[in-house]
């Protein structure tokens, strides 16, 4: 009971220093792993031990696909270079430094070890990147390859990751069946998650009910999760195909009523993960303040910390530099699209951006108890994600800001050209319905919001106030007619409910 207390206090407390970070436009996780080290300096802290192999399930097969599922699969092709780059090339250059440095600060250390710690330091996790840089309008495209960068990067540093343990109980992987296994778990992963997204795609379509298509969901995420990890497949490589392939048939199997609620409830379960990752963090961090002179391990966890920003820095300056020198301009050839060759300011952004998160904290729970060295490994990587959450999280607003890494407008262009083509495409079926009054309305109605669309509207009333008047007004009177009992609660919810839908639609018109 003590321990359910202490975990709805700190939610409460999640949710009360995520509305603080927004005021600060500053990531919420950054605030929230300073709570969870503060957790774990507390006196009599209960002992919460979570089971390693339900780390990684429960923590990051949700996230993962809640990321998945929302990204632009055009973009990510657009843009796969850079992504690439930093999913593959920089997780390995910072999983070999952070290996070396270890070792040879920590001489006992194993190299398996040492490379498992690399592993789970390697991935950043951009949703705490995007948090603040949606809010200022960067560039789309530095967007895109960040988000690109977690999805694909978790994947990459997760199997380092166990093949190292793997190593560290066998003593011994060759390189032949090392790279061998990666092809095979790769191809595996990719069969296994188009084939399962299509098996749920018969289903979704016969789901009409919020509640069983919320509960179907989460339970087809950790299914599909742990029967990649059964079948030894790579389990974030088939939660991302399985959410890229599964998110072009929701699109038009999952109705608009099923659809809005089950997007809230993702939006909390992810929140209240990360929140729950760090509390399981500090309590488990108490364990290691008590029982081992963890002092002595703060100058492994900063150079550690030295070694993962500087690693990334150095990365993506270097691509930064290939790219300007593949894109020059030559005589006689086409300039290939690359990246980080578009702006060098965006390239500084972009190796600045290394913050760590839910997937360093989930690899290191999820390392076995007997592990060498794993108190080490496991202070230092929550030290990685505080200094990155803190450090660099707190100072990418003033680092965009300084830099004035603009939008380059190319998503409203979209969002418009898409508006305008869909409200002609419901101008044509309103034409082909017939006639008759209802017709008739629904045909001006359309017709007022092309032109608006189209940024053309040349009446001299704003429709758009008129509709908000009324629409408060509608509201005004709803109350006063439960108010003084002449609707019930049910009756009230139901046209509550139809007016909230009704102004979110003039949000997105206006």
């Amino acid at each position: 009971m003590e321990v359910f207390e202490i975990v709805i206090a700190l939610l409460l407390g999640g949710a009360v220093l995520a509305a603080v970070a927004r005021r600060l436009a500053t990531p919420y996780p950054a605030l929230v792993a300073i709570a969870g080290a503060a957790l774990a300096l507390l006196p009599r802290v209960p002992v919460l031990v979570l089971d390693p192999e339900l780390a990684l399930t429960l923590f990051v097969a949700p996230v993962l696909l809640d990321a998945a599922f929302d990204a632009s699969q055009r973009d990510l092709r657009r843009n796969w270079r850079a992504v690439a780059s930093l999913a593959l090339g920089a997780v390995a250059l910072t999983v070999v430094v952070v290996a070396v440095v270890a070792h040879a600060l920590v001489p006992g250390m194993p190299w398996a070890a040492a490379v498992a710690l690399g592993a789970i330091v390697a991935p950043p996790d951009a949703a705490a990147a995007t948090a603040v840089l949606k809010q200022l309008r960067p560039p789309h495209r530095l967007l895109v390859v960040l988000e690109g960068e977690s999805l694909f990067n978790d994947a990459s540093a997760l199997l380092i990751y166990r093949f190292a343990i793997a190593a560290s109980a066998a003593g011994f992987v060759s390189a032949r069946s090392l790279g061998g296994t990666l092809i095979a778990v790769g191809a595996g992963s990719v069969a296994l998650g188009f084939v399962l997204s299509r098996v749920l795609g018969l289903l979704i379509v016969r789901i009409h009910d919020v509640g069983t298509a919320v509960i179907v969901q989460f339970c087809s995420t950790f299914a599909v999760w742990t029967l990649a990890e059964r079948l030894h497949l790579s389990g974030i490589l088939t939660m991302v195909v399985f959410a890229m392939a599964i998110s072009r048939i929701a699109a038009q199997a999952t109705p608009a009523r099923v659809r809005v609620p089950s997007y809230a409830v993702w939006e909390v379960a992810v929140f209240v993960l990360n929140v729950l990752a760090f509390i399981l963090v500090g309590l488990q961090l108490r364990q290691i303040v008590e029982r081992t002179a963890w002092t002595q391990d703060l100058g492994v966890a900063a150079a550690v910390c030295a070694a993962v920003v500087l690693a990334r820095i150095v990365w993506v300056s270097g691509a930064a530099a290939v790219s300007r020198w593949r894109c020059r301009p030559r005589p006689g050839r086409d300039v290939p699209r690359d990246v980080v060759a578009l702006s060098g300011r965006a390239a500084y952004v972009a190796g600045w951006c290394g913050m760590r998160g839910i997937v360093t904290l989930a690899a290191a729970l999820a390392l076995p108890v007997s592990f060498p060295q794993r108190d080490l490994i496991f202070f230092t990587a929550f030290a990685v994600v505080l200094v990155t959450l803190v450090v660099q999280g707190m100072t990418l607003r003033p680092l965009l800001l300084w830099l004035d890494v603009r939008d380059d407008g190319s998503i409203e262009r979209e969002v418009q050209l898409a508006r305008v083509e869909t409200l002609r495409a419901a101008l044509d079926a309103a034409n082909a319905s017939g006639g008759g009054e209802s017709a008739e309305l629904l045909r001006r109605r359309y017709e007022w919001r092309l032109r608006r669309a189209q940024g053309n509207d040349d009446s001299h009333v704003d429709e758009a106030e008129v509709v908000r008047a009324a629409t408060a007004a509608e509201r005004r009177r709803l109350v006063e007619l439960r108010d003084d009992g002449t609707i019930g609660d049910a009756a009230f919810q139901q046209v509550e409910q139809e007016l909230d839908l009704r102004e979110l639609e003039l949000q997105e018109i206006s």
